[in-house]
This record gives structure tokens, C-alpha cells and sequence, in this order.
């Protein structure tokens, strides 16, 4: 292959990589939207952020699902951070809507119980 060729291929590839990009950029906003209405249902339903028994099936799931090339350990490491970053945004919303309610709803008897420990929090 000549250095040209070589160039216009990895030219190529990296167009590629960046339209994927863009869809996983997409998907994952579209998840968080979903997030956002979770995290509107439990703090409707005073339920804490942090579904220990919901990750896991969460990493169960995307587990099964890869194919490869990436190992699933990887997948698993990806969804990591993806779901810590859903957290923060669960939480922050929730967050949000403690700031917006009346003062009854705003004491510390109905606040939000993701903010009651530091423990680790996540979605689904």
C-alpha cells in the first residue's frame, strides 16, 4: 500500500469513527432522557437512586449482549463510568426538584434519599 493510499484509508476509518461517534453521543443522551424519568419516578416514590440488584443486571445484560472484539470486562468498565455518569445526573435532578418543592416536601423527613449517605448511587 502506498503512503497515499495509507493516508486515504485511515482518512477514511476516522470518517467513520467520528459518525459513530456522533450515534453514541445520541444514544446515550437518549438514555440519559430515560434517566431523567426514573429519577422523577423514585423521588415521587421517595426510592433511593442507588439499585444494587438493577446494575447488576444492567452489566448482566450488556455482558450477554457483546460480540466482540471488545472483552466484556471492557464493556463492563465502559458501562462503569456511563452509569456513574447517570447517577450524577439522577441525582442532580433530584436534586433540583428538592429545591423546587414546597417547604413541607424541601424537610429533612421527605428529603431525597440519595442524599441521605455517600454511598455509591446508580440507575438503571
Amino acid at each position: 500500500m502506498t503512503p497515499e493510499e495509507c493516508g486515504a484509508a485511515l482518512e477514511d476509518c476516522r470518517k467513520k469513527i467520528d459518525a459513530i461517534d456522533r450515534q453514541i453521543v445520541s444514544l446515550l443522551n437518549e438514555r440519559a432522557k430515560v434517566v431523567e424519568v426514573i429519577g422523577q419516578v423514585k423521588q415521587q416514590a421517595h426510592m433511593r437512586v442507588y439499585e444494587p440488584k438493577r446494575e447488576d443486571a444492567v452489566y448482566a445484560n450488556i455482558v450477554d449482549a457483546n460480540q466482540g472484539p471488545l472483552k466484556s470486562d471492557a464493556v463492563k468498565r465502559v458501562y462503569e463510568r456511563i452509569i456513574d455518569e447517570m447517577r450524577t445526573l439522577q441525582r442532580d435532578r433530584m436534586a433540583a426538584g428538592q429545591q423546587h418543592a414546597s417547604p413541607a416536601h424541601a424537610s429533612p423527613a421527605h428529603a431525597s434519599p440519595a442524599h441521605a449517605s455517600p454511598e455509591k448511587d446508580t440507575q438503571s
